[in-house]
């Protein structure tokens, strides 16, 4: 489909009863917009096992519904500079298996490359974004390019409790509206600066921030927020996830 836009997704990896229906406006626009060849999709390393920035370039993964191949191609071509090929990273890790279901549920049969990042510092990102812009140029494929992330943790359990007399989900909507302030900015240099700055409990910020520069150099212009909600909507109480959905194109 010559005629599609989007080129990259920002989208949560929580259990779907609590971010599911905000995933689904990302995947919804990426159904209209048109299905491309294939994906990069980034997530968080949340167990700490394998290599910092790890790909894995062979093989399969299932889900309920069904397998889903690895373009082995394109992972070739990812596989370099400071991503390592482990599958151990990948062994216990959920940010990037959740979204394959959804992909899943509109195609049958496609192809993905996953990068599961421990490592999200500013050079990390900016090298792995670079590198990923590069392999799909080189594949000449039509990629659209998912950074899986939740955004702000706030509460105890977290380590992160709001300032005294703020509510959970206000203190993670102050938070997030900085780092979604910098994605629509598409400045992935400001997003990483700024949750350093502010201590902005978000997952993933390297993996968007990978995510903005690759597609940048694949031509993207501009970032739409389609819905930003929080686990504080599904399940009140005194601590609360931030999840936002936005498109790049």
């Amino acid at each position: 489909n010559k005629n599609r836009k989007i080129k990259g997704l920002v989208v949560p990896h929580a259990g779907y009863p609590f971010s599911g229906h905000v995933a689904a406006h990302s995947y919804h626009a990426l159904a209209k917009d048109g299905f491309p060849e294939t994906f990069v999709i980034l997530g968080p390393n949340h167990t700490g096992y394998g290599s910092g920035v790890a790909v894995m370039i062979e093989g399969e993964w299932e889900t309920p519904l069904g397998i889903v191949r690895i373009d082995d191609d394109l992972g070739k071509l990812v596989w370099k500079g400071i991503i390592d090929r482990d599958e151990r990273a990948h062994l216990h890790e959920h940010s990037i298996e959740v979204q394959l279901p959804f992909l899943q549920f509109m195609k049958k049969d496609f192809e993905f490359v996953p990068i599961c990042m421990g490592m999200q510092d500013l050079d990390t990102s900016l090298e792995v974004g670079k590198i990923i812009s590069k392999a799909v140029k080189k594949s000449g494929k039509d990629v659209v390019i998912i950074a899986s992330t939740d955004f702000s943790h706030v509460g105890f359990g977290y380590m992160q409790p709001p300032p005294p007399g703020m509510a959970a989900n206000e203190w993670a909507k102050n938070q997030d509206e900085n780092a979604i302030k910098k994605i629509l900015e598409m400045d992935a240099e400001g997003l990483i600066k700024i949750v350093e700055e502010k201590n902005i409990s978000m997952c993933g910020y390297g993996c968007v921030a990978a995510m903005i520069t690759a597609t940048k150099k694949l031509g993207a212009k501009k970032a739409d927020l389609l819905k930003y909600s929080s686990s504080y909507e599904v399940q009140p109480g005194n601590s609360c996830v931030g999840y936002g959905s936005i498109i790049v194109k």
